[in-house]
């Protein structure tokens, strides 16, 4: 049965209906935009928070300037969905673009929008030991405009990467969809961290996807700052023993801002171990959400996952909502969960004042040192460098 699908659902429609997807429009027709019922988008109703949708445009001036300067990086930039290359790969990477996209979505109407609408799927191939950083920034440009584009990412056996994405845009009404699918082969090794540093205009989606193999390294981080609705939903499925990965996460909101960050990690053979630790702070009257889950198979003995959330209110309006969550069918399994959420230790606050540190200076050593473990894995000095920027220039 169809629902009732609001103006700015009847836009989506007929954009799924142009770009010729009929089987996914005629989903969309059935469901409409996830709601507070879809149990996994109950704290970020998009029916309600996406209350208008700007038409698809490929307009905005390109520029080979990065937001960020890594020394020696190779830098890839999507710009309103097309993908402008600005600097030679090395012969370890395979690059190239498709029209349209192969992105298999999950069972998400978010990401099967994406899967419909983006116009050519950036995809990578990546071998060997790469010394230098792969940068990626994503660009929404111009007037506002609903962007969708995509990337896949293959790591081959035994290649090591460092990935970085960063997604900018204009001080405009954008709503940009964006997915990454990334596999990591056998003995693979990845660092991929994620910047949402769109402006405060924005509304962003983001969909990504891992597939870990047989003893592979993955380090994974995402940080939000920049939009004012920001979305990003991680799915996670381990295929190899003795693999790991460590997920990580950090939420920095205020005004008004709405900042959802949901994982879910699927643990489908033995022999396999997360981490996961994510962290909030939140100031004024804005609302940082994290949904977590574990998922443990039936097969998939030996398993070892543990799950993290600890939020920090800075204000008296500000809202942190945390649902951590265990499915376990296996029996031989170490595994967990924990939350915590709070405001800044007045006792501390007072032992640096009474050491002469005004309360400005107290207080953001309080905040930076909640925060410091979460880059913590970042060997590189420049990145780290980049990353405590980020910080500071939110906590001035």
């Amino acid at each position: 049965m169809a629902v009732r699908l609001k103006a700015s659902e009847k836009i989506l429609y007929n954009a799924l209906i142009k770009a010729e997807a009929q089987n996914i429009a005629d989903e969309f027709l059935q469901s409409g935009l996830p709601n507070r019922k879809n149990e996994s988008y109950h704290y970020s109703d998009l029916k309600l928070l996406l209350d208008n949708i700007p038409d698809i445009l490929e307009n905005g001036e390109f520029s080979s300037e990065p937001e960020f300067n890594i020394a020696g990086a190779y830098n890839i930039f999507i710009n309103n969905g097309r993908v402008e290359i600005a600097k030679k790969l090395p012969k370890d990477v395979e690059i190239g673009t498709i029209s349209g996209t192969v992105f298999t979505p999950e069972n998400d109407i978010v990401a099967k929008l994406n899967s419909a609408l983006s116009k050519e799927s950036l995809q990578l191939e990546i071998k060997g030991n790469l010394e230098n950083i792969i940068y990626i920034e994503h660009r929404s440009n111009g007037q506002a405009s609903f962007i969708n584009d995509n990337i896949e990412i293959e790591l081959l056996a035994n290649a090591n990467a460092i990935i970085i994405e960063i997604f900018t845009s204009s001080n405009n009404s954008h709503l940009s969809n964006h997915a990454s699918r990334i596999n990591l082969a056998e003995n693979s090794n990845l660092t991929h961290i994620v910047l949402d540093l769109s402006a405060k205009e924005n509304r962003h989606l983001y969909t990504l996807t891992y597939e870990v193999e047989k003893e592979a390294r993955l380090n994974s981080l995402i940080i939000h700052k920049g939009a004012n609705l920001a979305r990003t939903q991680l799915f996670a499925k381990f295929v190899g023993e003795n693999s790991h990965a460590d997920f990580s996460g950090l939420t920095l909101a205020e005004s008004e801002q709405h900042s959802d960050i949901s994982i879910n990690i699927s643990h489908a053979v033995a022999n396999t171990s997360s981490s996961e630790n994510y962290k909030s702070v939140v100031r004024d009257r804005a609302k940082g959400i994290f949904q977590g889950k574990i998922l443990v198979e039936r097969d998939a003995q030996k398993i070892d996952a543990k799950m993290m959330h600890k939020g920090l209110m800075l204000s008296d309006d500000a809202q942190i909502l945390v649902k951590p969550e265990l499915e376990i069918y296996a029996d031989d399994v170490i595994c967990g969960h924990g939350a915590t959420c709070g405001e800044l230790d007045k006792d501390s606050l007072f032992y640096l004042m009474s050491r002469g540190i005004a309360y400005e200076t107290a207080r953001a050593m309080l905040i930076k040192a909640f925060l410091a473990e979460i880059f913590d894995f970042v060997e590189n000095k420049n990145i780290h460098e980049i990353l405590q920027k980020l910080i500071d220039d939110w906590l001035n």
